[in-house]
């Protein structure tokens, strides 16, 4: 989250006047992030975070903020959007789309254990099972046509070992995805950014999952690989962390167990979430926006996870084939 659109009291305001929300109190910029406005606000209706768009449209949006009036809905912690009087849940404020959504309690596990990792892969699984009745449908933007799309961007920005990685990692996605046994994967809405900083634990409890803006449908491989990048990835080396991706792993599976489809291609969907980080963390390194709360990450963690991947991958191919 970041500061790109400076928003007035008076616009906010405004906006708890049309959501009948009662007077403001408190309007914060978030530091972090780097894909949209998003400030804290308290008023006498409560706690909540007001998003405004930079990238993405008014068409698009509604997809990710009823995606998320479902799950509330269903029960799982995420944020709940509110609605004006007509029940849109969409808004303007500044000029830009906007929403509003309740603020979660507890704050972020920036170093998680196992159990940690046991209640994030639990609650992906319910995520997921939760999202079947979902009635919208709209692609993960992040997807493999954007990382064909943006790679020759970015390549011009690397050195030869660098983009020679790239080159090599996104032609076998490539292939990867014309697999007969890719086309069975399951699928349905996914958060596709859960990531250790976009969910919350009051201790071991975890009490909510937030920053919806990436969703799309996609596979549940993909979703569940980007966390096992995240939350079982040993942050100075870019090295997976046994123990982490065990627990994550089996309490997911606890609750929806994989496929043999799912369970052969993991090791490419594990290389797959790293590629699509490395290459957005390439775009926002090299080609920044301008902001006024804004860091962008340093890609060469995502490498290094990367490369770490397919050394997984390779070795166990090599292990299938002595075998």
């Amino acid at each position: 989250m970041a500061v790109f659109t400076e928003v007035s009291t008076e616009e906010a305001r405004e906006l708890l006047r049309r959501l009948h929300l009662g007077e403001l109190h408190e309007l914060a910029g978030i530091e972090g992030g780097i894909e949209n406005t998003n400030y804290f606000l308290t008023c006498d209706g409560g706690r909540f975070v007001l998003t405004l768009f930079e990238r993405l449209t008014h068409a698009q949006l509604p997809f990710y903020l009823h995606l998320m009036k479902h799950l509330a809905d269903a029960g799982i912690p995420v944020p709940a959007p509110q609605a004006d009087p007509g029940g849109e849940l969409l808004h303007t404020v500044a000029g830009k789309p906007a929403a509003l959504a309740t603020r979660l309690t507890g704050k972020s596990q920036l170093a998680p254990g196992p159990v940690h990792c046991a209640a994030v892969g639990a609650m992906l699984a319910r995520m997921h099972l939760a999202g079947r009745g979902y009635g919208r449908s709209q692609p993960n933007l992040r997807g493999l046509p954007w990382w064909n799309e943006t790679a020759p961007t970015v390549l011009p920005h690397l050195s030869e070992a660098e983009a020679s990685l790239l080159r090599a990692e996104l032609a076998h996605q490539n292939r990867v995805a014309a697999l007969p046994a890719y086309a069975e994967l399951p699928r349905g809405p996914v958060h596709a950014d859960l990531f250790r900083d976009n969910a919350l634990f009051e201790g071991e409890t975890l009490t909510g999952i937030f920053d919806f803006y990436f969703a799309g449908v996609d596979t549940w491989l993909f979703d569940l690989a980007v966390c096992l990048n995240d939350w079982c990835i040993d942050l100075p080396n870019g090295r997976p962390d046994a123990a982490r991706a065990d627990a994550l792993l089996a309490a997911y599976q606890q609750v929806r167990p994989l496929t043999a489809a799912e369970r052969a291609l993991l090791p490419d969907l594990l290389r797959a979430g790293a590629l699509r980080f490395w290459i957005s963390r390439l775009w926002d390194w090299h080609l920044p926006r301008q902001a006024s709360l804004l860091k962008p990450h340093d890609p060469t963690h995502f490498e290094r996870v990367l490369r770490e991947r397919v050394e997984q991958s390779v070795q166990k191919s090599s292990a299938g084939a002595l075998g």
